[in-house]
């Protein structure tokens, strides 16, 4: 038991299980705001252009309401509604994942500069040895006296 317990912990503290966990969390709090935007920002704005009170006009209603049954009614003013919302969200998505894309290539790029220069700092303070071809003729020479 002991050991199922301390597997589990391993797994809870693993650092992709916490971010999942930080980004379903914030993923809800987003989702509100969102929709808190389309439903008190943007639908009254749909429904002053379509000079409605409100979007439920834009809903179509394709049987009325008797005594035996409901009405039958076609949602589009909801429909929209839904569909503005999943823009903003993919909109906002977009522009965080491409902020972090440009703040990860800027990273990277500062990064290779720096290697880059710290290789020129380092061949500047290594003493230029002899060429490949100064030590063949050294070799050479030292051959010829040994016969």
């Amino acid at each position: 038991m002991k050991k199922l317990i301390q597997e589990f912990k391993e797994f809870i503290m693993r650092g992709n299980v916490l971010d999942l966990a930080v980004g379903v969390v914030v993923g809800g709090a987003f989702a509100a705001i969102t929709s808190s935007l389309v439903s008190n920002i943007i639908t009254p704005l749909l429904a002053f252009i379509f000079q409605s009170p409100n979007t439920d006009a834009l809903n179509i209603t394709l049987r009325a309401a008797t005594e035996d049954s409901e009405a039958i009614v076609l949602g589009l003013g909801t429909f929209v509604g839904a569909i503005i919302n999943f823009l903003v969200i993919a909109l906002v998505i977009f522009i965080v994942v491409k902020a972090f894309n440009s703040a990860k290539k800027l990273a990277e790029a500062k990064l290779i500069k720096q290697k880059k220069e710290e290789e020129e700092a380092a061949a500047a303070e290594e003493p230029a040895g002899p060429t490949t071809e100064e030590l063949l003729t050294q070799i050479l020479e030292e051959l010829k006296k040994r016969n």
